[in-house]
């Protein structure tokens, strides 16, 4: 297996100079990077990993910081982690994904170890207690999330208080004015997660401004927890029209459930779901949507990132517009029956 000096004997340089074209620290000559990248290619060498990350202080490898929770919908965050890799790989970074909930300790063993260039997280809480610890951090992070205090931090996210908005005014546009909100888990409202707690801002303030009749409540994931959730919705406001449905795993009982009970989607109950694409087309009736953005927020976490290494500057917060798409789980109810 070729070495370094084997490439320095070749291009007639020393082996330095050829530490330098590979890590880019110090400007070397057109003429003299060509001779070594040709005696590159000729030898077939290739850098190992350890010494090219001491060479340039760096370790060509993002972290993505995950959480899984038993109230979070794994598929979901792995389109998130699919999109982080994807876009990394085009940086000629590889990510490590960390799925542990260690709080501020793990940022801070991680980052200690030099096992990261950058720090990704998701899961955000509104009073996250790891921001305090990523402003003492010496490598650059991006949120996917808003947290209360967010000064400073690069965030990036859907706007899932418009994303609320957005639903509502579809529903009251086509005559809805007594509707159900099927929220996330209990357990994700306890912990103030940014995009529950966000959405549900949206969905009261817009039903307010609209002068809708409305109901929320949490949903527990599965059968169980669907029949309790519309059990409630249903004792709250009687004859609702329509349903927003912010739950992912709810989604498919809930459907289920109304199927079984006679009432059909969408001559019975308009539905308006809030969810990734493939899970809004595989439901038995495709779904009206606002779709999450996994691909779009994971790569511009990654193309800020990057940028914040490279000493760019960024927009420190970014929160993607929803769009609505119309799949046919809503009906317009007619003037004189609203």
């Amino acid at each position: 297996m070729p070495t370094i000096n084997d490439v320095a004997r070749a291009a007639g340089v020393s082996p330095s100079t050829v530490s330098y074209v590979l890590s880019g620290r110090r400007p070397i000559s057109a003429e003299t990077r060509a001779r070594v990248q040709a005696a590159i290619a000729e030898l077939g060498f290739h850098p190992h990993a350890g010494a090219r990350a001491l060479a340039s202080s760096k370790t060509n490898v993002l972290a993505l910081v995950a959480p899984l929770r038993v109230d979070v919908n794994v598929p979901v965050i792995m389109q998130f982690a699919t999109a982080v890799v994807t876009a990394a790989r085009a940086h000629n970074h590889d990510v490590l994904l960390l799925t542990k909930d260690e709080g501020t300790a793990g940022l801070e063993r991680v980052a200690h170890s030099t096992m990261v260039d950058a720090l990704i997280l998701m899961d955000i809480e509104r009073d996250d207690v790891r921001i305090s610890g990523l402003r003492r951090l010496k490598q650059p992070s991006v949120l996917i999330g808003l947290p209360a205090d967010h000064a400073g931090i690069a965030c990036v996210d859907l706007d899932f208080q418009a994303a609320a908005g957005t639903a509502l005014r579809h529903l009251a546009e086509r005559g809805h004015h007594r509707i159900g909100l099927v929220g996330p888990s209990p357990a994700v409202y306890r912990r103030q997660t940014t995009y529950a707690d966000r959405f549900l801002t949206g969905f009261l303030e817009t039903s307010a401004a609209l002068g809708l009749r409305t109901v929320t409540h949490p949903c527990e994931p599965g059968a169980d927890g669907a029949r309790a959730c519309l059990a409630d919705l249903d004792a709250e406001l009687p004859q609702l029209s329509a349903l927003v449905v912010h739950n992912e795993e709810a989604l498919r009982p809930l459907l289920d459930l109304l199927q079984a009970t006679g009432r059909r989607v969408p001559e019975d109950v308009s539905v308006v779901a809030i969810c990734p694409r493939d899970v809004a087309i595989a439901m038995p009736v495709p779904l009206t949507s606002i779709d999450i953005p996994a691909h779009d927020v994971g790569t511009i976490a990654v193309e800020t990132a990057m940028r914040l290494l490279d000493g760019r500057r960024v927009e420190l917060t970014r929160l993607l517009e929803p769009s609505l798409v119309e799949r046919g789980s809503c009906r317009e109810i007619s003037p004189s029956h609203r």
